[in-house]
């Protein structure tokens, strides 16, 4: 007998498996051509090859002179003639659990072996004046079948000189703490870039981890001096259960006044390559949610949680003369919860708690067309029963490892940089899940059970 497929048709898992097979077909036909970024928009601006600003092929991975254009507001032009800033890209991917889950990961998919358009996305990304430009993005899932708004952030920057100092400064308007930043170490931009939404993932990571993407909206000023220093302040505010439901985004509370953000870096040329440490610190007062007799989530009045995040980052890269590129990323937040608004309404165990979230990633590209990359994360925290239902903690460890394969976004590849196609096979595997080996969910699930196989096809235009 074969794995269950959860009710959904043969039909239907064919037609989706033959899609996939479809684009991996067209990536293979492109070996015969010749030899090209996270939105080919900025290449068509800047003239350049999409290596110049991206490590394999295409984004997120930034080159120092990435990381200068994004600081510069998108700005940086070649030449006099204008087009509409305009990208596209699609995710086609399948994913395999080493067991078949308990229930269908979405509604439309099967326990095990899904295959989905993951993402279809539009950009709207480069100059708009000046010293004016702009990242903004809307995102189709088939999981969920909804378009709404992703990733957004409005730049304008300007250059300073002085006798003794020289740099940047920029002020920013976005959705999303820390996809201002222009390191891997950031949790916005982090490793895995591309990651499996059918399957499962840790319970429980700090806010800063994604808890406020597209729910807020923020200011956030900042400055580059000597290309050494880096230093950026502001604060983020809960945009409206309305407006949230029009754009497609989740809402998980309103957040009490204004969460301030920081972020701090120092750079080193060092080994060959460049050094950066840094730190984070993201502190919101953020209320519970309740739904209305149409099911729309709204904020329900009264206390606070409190979550302050402080995190430490360190990253490495050497990119060599292009033929071999090495980079190497870690970040450490911890989190402390101040629960004033879960534990009395029975939500929390404890008032007071702690969470902790661990990465370590390390990355090999040779001539920026074949890549592999290997990571170990840990999250873990204080015990709370009812905050961690299954095992009363959120302890989940475990390691990816990647392999890809970009054929294009080189100076003579072909379309350059109209088409942009990665190739990547990934495996995560779990040596602990939600604080558990064995019997994570009491269903007699192990923690190597929710082992991940990922197969995706991500196309850039």
């Amino acid at each position: 007998m074969g794995r269950s497929t959860g009710g959904i048709p043969a039909s239907s898992r064919a037609q989706r498996s033959f899609r996939l097979l479809g684009a991996v077909l067209l990536a293979l036909g492109a070996l015969h051509a010749p030899d090209s970024g996270a939105v080919p928009a900025f290449a068509r601006q800047t003239q350049q090859p999409c290596t110049g600003c991206h490590v394999g092929g295409f984004g997120p991975q930034l080159t120092p002179f990435g990381r200068q254009f994004k600081l510069s507001g998108y700005t940086l032009k070649v030449g006099d003639t204008s087009h509409l800033p305009l990208s596209a890209m699609v995710v086609e991917s399948w994913t395999h659990t080493a067991r078949d889950q308990t229930d269908p990961p979405a509604r439309h998919f099967a326990r095990n072996d899904n295959s989905e358009l993951q993402q279809a996305s539009v950009f709207l990304a480069g100059r708009m004046a000046e010293h004016l430009g702009v990242f903004a993005q809307a995102t189709y899932s088939e999981n969920g079948s909804v378009l709404g708004w992703d990733n957004v952030d409005l730049r304008y920057a300007r250059s300073f000189g002085g006798a003794h100092h020289n740099g940047l400064w920029g002020v920013t308007l976005n959705n999303n703490p820390t996809v201002t930043d222009v390191l891997n170490t950031a949790p916005a931009w982090q490793y895995p870039y591309m990651a499996p939404d059918l399957a499962p993932g840790a319970p429980a990571a700090p806010l800063l981890f994604g808890g406020l993407a597209g729910q807020v909206v923020g200011a956030t000023a900042y400055a580059q001096i000597d290309g050494r220093w880096y230093v950026e302040v502001g604060g983020y505010r809960t945009l409206s259960p309305a407006f949230l439901r029009h754009v497609n985004a989740d809402y998980g509370g309103r957040l009490s006044g204004l969460a301030p953000y920081a972020r701090l870096t120092r750079s080193w040329n060092a080994w060959g390559g460049n050094v950066t440490l840094g730190a984070f610190v993201l502190s919101a007062r953020r209320g519970l949610t309740t739904q209305d007799a149409a099911g729309r989530v709204e904020p329900l009045p009264g206390p606070s949680d409190r979550f302050r995040d402080l995190g430490v980052d360190a990253s490495y890269q050497n990119l060599g003369d292009g033929t071999h590129a090495f980079t190497v990323n870690a970040l450490v937040v911890h989190e402390r919860q101040r629960l004033d608004a879960s534990f009395p309404a029975g939500d929390a165990e404890h008032r007071d708690d702690t969470l902790r979230a661990y990465n370590l990633t390390g990355s090999y590209w040779y001539r920026n067309t074949w890549g592999a990359t290997t990571g170990v994360f840990a999250y873990d925290g204080s015990r709370d029963a009812l905050l961690y239902a299954d095992t009363g903690k959120p302890d989940t460890r475990g390691g990816i490892v990647e392999l890809d394969w970009n054929p294009f976004g080189k100076a003579d590849s072909w379309a350059r940089p109209w088409v942009n196609l990665r190739v990547g096979l990934q495996y995560t595997y779990y040596t602990r899940f939600s604080g558990a080996t064995r019997n994570i969910d009491g269903a007699g699930r192990s923690a190597h059970d929710n082992n991940t196989t990922f197969l995706y096809v991500w196309l850039a235009l």
